[in-house]
């Protein structure tokens, strides 16, 4: 992985599918209205626009921060790649899948996994 110090710039790109729940079970419990609006703006068919900062993942309104146990795949015979992780939105916890079948899903997950190795390097070894 390059050790690269340059400051870090923003990663954006188009995400296919989003599949956000509650996780971890022992923090607190997701309200009905809550499931009903995470389900209708993030867990849908439209695509959506991932703006990934330093320490924090935008997703349309959704602004998730206290992130930990960031993982990347490309899934064997797909051209797709997938981020997933926990994390923390208006204090309520997720578990979220973000997917890409963007012809430059390669170029994003090595963009990705730039982002995990220099804010995340726990999250190798977990």
């Amino acid at each position: 992985m390059p050790d690269n110090q340059s400051k870090f710039t923003e990663i954006k790109f188009l995400a296919d599918k989003v599949h956000a729940h509650h996780w971890p079970l022992d923090t607190p419990k997701w309200s009905d209205l809550t499931i009903k609006q995470v389900n209708d703006s993030l867990n849908n068919k439209e695509k959506k626009q991932i703006v990934i900062k330093s320490n924090a993942i935008l997703i349309e309104n959704y602004t998730f921060t206290d992130i930990k146990k960031v993982g990347l795949t490309i899934p064997l015979f797909q051209k797709q790649s997938t981020l997933v992780f926990e994390g923390c939105f208006e204090n309520l916890y997720a578990h979220v899948h973000i997917t890409t079948k963007s012809k430059d899903y390669l170029e994003i997950f090595n963009k990705l996994m730039h982002w995990r190795f220099r804010y995340f390097p726990d999250s190798l070894t977990s």
